[in-house]
């Protein structure tokens, strides 16, 4: 039937009218083997890209998102064949803390499921080795996503860094009224300097619990992510160099092409691409 219908249509037509990706109805018109030898190619080239760090389950989403019809064991076994292995470090166990802040208690209350963008930001503070010193790295996560919409640099770690970062986040935003933020409650959050952009914005603020790092779990993902997929081993030869490849790391390969378990095997923008 459908080789009948290859001889009338396009194979681009028939593939929209079936609802197939091209890529499969070809596959369908070669060897196994070279199927297979095409998969554990392309898998070899996701994991170059990730610097090591992906395994068989992000291998699996963005290999399938390419068109590729890998599922997480067989992305296993072409990981095995090629003698690919994942650098991600196993799970830290915290300890658990009650004490609240009374001007910004726990409001966010560990609900990370947000049903749309610019309702939830979360924002925290990582140090790099640059060299000769310490950078200091300040993010701001949409927990809708987990995208990265706010980012700042510096070497040091006060209310200056962490404002650069929420001002970039609310601008590149168009400036979205109600926000709540959720931070930890580091002094570069909990300052009076800090407390008054935020009621500048209009947003409603929020913190962890001292001591308590799973109140803000997507933000120690992220940077867990980020220091054991792509920064060195032994940090970076110079601030130039880190503050350069942190930016690809988070504009372009963590937004645009790593997959998200929270999100279904999607990126991050192509998530939000698909709010209505």
């Amino acid at each position: 039937m459908i080789k009948i219908l290859s001889e009338r249509y396009p194979v681009v037509e028939l593939c929209v009218l079936f609802g197939v990706a091209r890529s499969r109805y070809y596959y369908q018109r070669v060897p196994e083997k070279t199927v297979r030898k095409e998969q554990r190619e392309r898998l070899c080239e996701l994991h170059r890209e990730s610097r090591g760090s992906a395994g068989a389950r992000t291998l699996s989403a963005s290999l399938k998102a390419q068109g590729y019809a890998v599922g997480r064991n067989k992305a296993r076994r072409l990981m095995k064949e090629a003698g690919l292995t994942s650098t991600q470090q196993r799970r830290h166990r915290y300890r658990l803390a009650k004490e609240e802040v009374k001007y910004a208690p726990n409001r966010l209350a560990r609900a990370f499921g947000v049903d749309r963008p610019n309702r939830v930001w979360c924002g925290d503070v990582t140090y790099i080795w640059a060299g000769q010193c310490w950078l200091y790295l300040a993010v701001v996560l949409d927990l809708y996503a987990r995208k990265v919409i706010g980012w700042s640099l510096s070497l040091s770690p006060d209310s200056v860094l962490t404002g650069n970062a929420l001002r970039i986040a609310y601008e590149s935003r168009g400036c979205p009224q109600g926000v709540m933020f959720h931070s930890d409650q580091d002094s570069h959050y909990s300052s009076r300097a800090y407390r008054q952009k935020l009621w500048h914005y209009r947003m409603e603020q929020s913190m962890s619990r001292r001591g308590n790092c799973w109140d803000n779990a997507p933000m120690e993902r992220f940077f867990r992510s980020l220091k054991s997929e792509w920064i060195p081993e032994y940090g970076y030869r110079n601030v130039d160099e880190a503050k350069a490849d942190i930016l690809n790391y988070i504009t372009h390969y963590y937004n645009h092409h790593r997959p998200h378990s929270f999100n279904d095997g999607q990126t991050p923008h192509a998530k939000e691409k698909h709010v209505a």
